[in-house]
């Protein structure tokens, strides 16, 4: 019988200036959940997941722990060097339990727009990370993406669709120059296709990765500049769910503000659409602000809506969306109004230890949940720095750290049985039961 492997913590890693990489001997890596650094259970790192990002955090000192001393501490250095936090950005379907421990140093700028895991080393196994696969659907996987099918792909799609404006962002901007997974899929002839759509939103999210205002972190996937007209729409659409097994399409991009404030345009698109096939499933990312939108869209054939969301508590919800012109009622309304057509409500919504694995937050989940009719929970990383994010929502700099981002599945599947937990938007086929009747919206 083979011998199993012992489970130890995995050592510190700390960089340099140029960004070179060093596991710490003596050193054991930590976790953060809040503003705490934390010790995560051995058994919770796994290996660096094939596409994942490591970075260097400039200003920022490394933090971790020696056996037998009493607490926490920055490390000093390397070889006499200043030594640097470090930090895991994780491919897609991936979720982390903890973020990456650091001193930050007065006067430090903020990070750029990603999520920053925790990071150590194991001797076995590599690079490795406290993290959990909440989605088993491949389609983001990047051993699915090879460049010479995607460049291949965007010809055939730009000489698909001749002056289609749409068409030649989402293989010029999106596919070719941002690298959208999205995409690079729809250039393949599969999964789920963007359809993006307005260049105005009406929230100021501190953490937008497509506007921020002047002097602010750098955006990393600039706004579309025009307003797609319901043909041009509806011809990329229609083509997608006509073609591609179990399609899905999708307003509400990184690369846009708020759809629904181009409710005309999209109820007009998703009605051409329908009118066109039956197929697949239409799907609105969105802040649900406008209810009434909604209403309309739902009448006009709409699937599915994925409601953003940071908290389930409505004073860090303000916050962090800083909404204008609608309330944390009307983004209820809108998820009750497709659960009560029948169609599927899911909330994206954004994780971060020491936050969402709160007492508090899952007793505001839980009703987010019943009043919203919601049946699926995407559990997305947050992607921004987070002491400007405990620093958006008032929260103290040493917040104390949560239940743990796994214990909290365990407790949301207890407040709401049905819930099905994943990271992308899934077609009808795949679409969790809905709840017994009189249990949500």
């Amino acid at each position: 019988m083979a011998r199993a492997r012992r489970v130890r913590d995995p050592l510190l890693v700390v960089a340099d200036r140029d960004g070179n990489l060093f596991p710490v001997e003596g050193w054991h890596a930590l976790g953060r959940s809040g503003g705490t650094p934390v010790r995560p259970d051995p058994r919770t790192w796994i290996p660096l997941p094939e596409g994942s990002l490591l970075f260097h955090l400039p200003d920022r000192r490394p933090v971790g722990f020696e056996p037998g001393r009493a607490s926490a501490r920055p490390f000093p250095s390397i070889d006499g060097r200043e030594a640097l936090a470090a930090a895991a950005f994780l491919a897609p379907a991936y979720t982390a339990l903890f973020l990456a421990p650091w001193e930050r140093r007065p006067g430090a700028s903020p990070l750029p727009l990603y999520a920053y895991c925790a990071l150590g080393w194991d001797p076995e196994r590599g690079f490795v990370v406290p993290a959990i696969r909440v989605d088993p659907d491949p389609r983001q996987d990047p051993s699915r993406f090879d460049e010479e099918a995607i460049a291949e792909g965007a010809r055939e799609m730009l000489a698909r669709f001749p002056g289609n404006r749409l068409a030649e962002h989402l293989v010029t901007r999106c596919a070719l120059d941002y690298c959208c997974p999205a995409a690079r899929n729809w250039v393949l002839g599969r999964d789920e296709a963007p359809l993006p759509t307005s260049p105005a939103c009406n929230a100021g999210c501190v953490g937008c990765i497509s506007f921020q205002p002047e002097g602010n972190v750098p955006v990393t996937q600039p706004r579309l500049s025009f307003v797609p007209d319901p043909g041009e729409i509806a011809e990329i659409a229609v083509d997608h769910l006509e073609r591609v097994p179990g399609a899905v399409v999708s307003f509400g991009q990184g690369c846009e503000g708020e759809p629904l404030l181009q409710g005309d345009v999209l109820v007009a698109a998703v009605r051409e659409i329908r009118r066109r096939t039956r197929k697949g499933t239409i799907n609105l990312n969105t802040n649900a602000s406008r209810p009434d939108v909604v209403a309309r869209l739902v009448e006009a054939g709409l699937d599915s809506i994925r409601i953003s969301l940071n908290s389930a508590r409505e004073d860090l919800y303000v916050r962090y969306y800083r909404p204008r012109g609608y309330r944390f009622e009307d983004v209820l309304e809108s998820g009750a109004i497709v659960a009560r057509a029948g169609g599927l409500v899911s909330l994206n919504y954004f994780m971060f230890p020491g936050i969402t694995d709160t007492e508090e937050e899952l007793a505001a989940f839980g009703d987010v949940v019943h009043r919203a009719g919601v049946r699926y929970v995407q559990m997305r990383n947050l992607n921004l720095d987070p002491d400007l994010y405990l620093e958006s929502l008032g929260l103290p700099a040493d917040l104390p750290p949560g239940l743990g981002i796994d214990r909290w599945k365990r407790r949301a599947r207890r407040i709401a049985p049905w819930l099905g937990f994943g990271y992308f938007n899934p077609p009808r086929e795949r679409w969790p039961a809905p709840p017994p009747p009189g249990e949500a919206g």
